[in-house]
């Protein structure tokens, strides 16, 4: 079985579902009135600090929504800062929020802090349940929050498999391949199925399946809503880091110094010439 040390989100990022207005659909005069609308904005523009601060401001007044917010951005910043009393105190604002002062909307988002939250504890199953009881409830909110939740699950699902044994990890990825070739056929747009069938493909072991998955995900970055812009780089270095260098590790024992270098050398070049051809116009 192929190591399973390389993985898209060993490195940043996990993009996670946004905090979004309860009253997001409704007219401007009634967002406004939303006494959390600055917190929010600051949460979805990526100013975590003043996010937490305009929230913590308004917590005695708003309750709940408050503190799902400064726990939300505290996890952000930890994953900028890996600081663990940031995560600590995200945690504990997280779990003093009560669910029942929350829109439908905002429990979703609870979900997913609390499964964000289990993730960085490296309780990677645990989170993955999460993830996955709230993946049918994302979809209403439209195909790329779903998307972003479903890496989320793989990804945690990824986490937990590399602790198995070796025959309970291989039955699991066989699974999550499944699961994502299935995810694909209901949405082929979806950026996390295209690339966790060549990465759980590649971790089963399966590298002719791994690098066509990487080869007909990289096209199907043309369906996905940013063109592939996030999905091609991670292909790109699935296929280069890991599919590649897994390919000419098999041969070693029968070939010599020279017929290795050279089978690296001509699946770069292939792997290359293909990305010129289907590159974004």
């Amino acid at each position: 079985m192929a190591d399973t040390v390389f993985r898209r989100l060993a490195a940043p990022v996990l993009v996670m579902l946004m905090l979004a207005a309860p009253a997001a659909a409704q007219p401007a005069t009634a967002v406004a009135a939303d006494p959390l609308a600055p917190a929010r904005t600051h949460y979805n523009e990526g100013r975590f600090e003043e996010a937490i601060q305009a929230a913590r401001a308004l917590q005695d007044i708003v309750g709940a929504p408050a503190t799902l917010i400064i726990g939300r951005a505290g996890l952000e910043r930890f994953r900028t800062t890996a600081d663990t009393a940031q995560l600590a105190a995200a945690r504990a604002a997280l779990s003093h929020v009560d669910a029942a002062g929350l829109s439908e909307r905002d429990r979703l988002d609870l979900v997913v802090g609390l499964g964000e939250a289990l993730f960085f504890d490296e309780h990677y199953h645990a989170a993955a349940d999460l993830f996955e009881s709230i993946l049918d409830e994302v979809s209403a909110l439209g195909p790329a929050p779903r998307d972003q939740l479903l890496d989320w699950w793989a990804t945690a699902v990824d986490r937990h498999v590399r602790g198995l044994p070796a025959d309970q990890r291989a039955e699991a990825f066989d699974r999550l391949v499944a699961r994502m070739e299935a995810e694909l056929r209901k949405d082929p747009t979806s950026a996390a199925a295209a690339y966790w069938v060549a990465a759980a493909s590649f971790a089963r072991g399966h590298i002719d399946r791994a690098w066509d998955a990487a080869v007909a995900g990289w096209v199907r970055g043309i369906l996905t809503v940013d063109r592939g812009m996030a999905l091609r780089p991670d292909l790109d270095r699935l296929v280069r880091d890991a599919i590649i260098p897994e390919r000419v590790r098999r041969i070693q024992s029968t070939a010599s110094n020279g017929e290795v270098a050279a089978t690296e050398a001509s699946l770069l070049a292939e792997w290359t010439l293909f990305k010129e051809q289907w590159a974004k116009p």
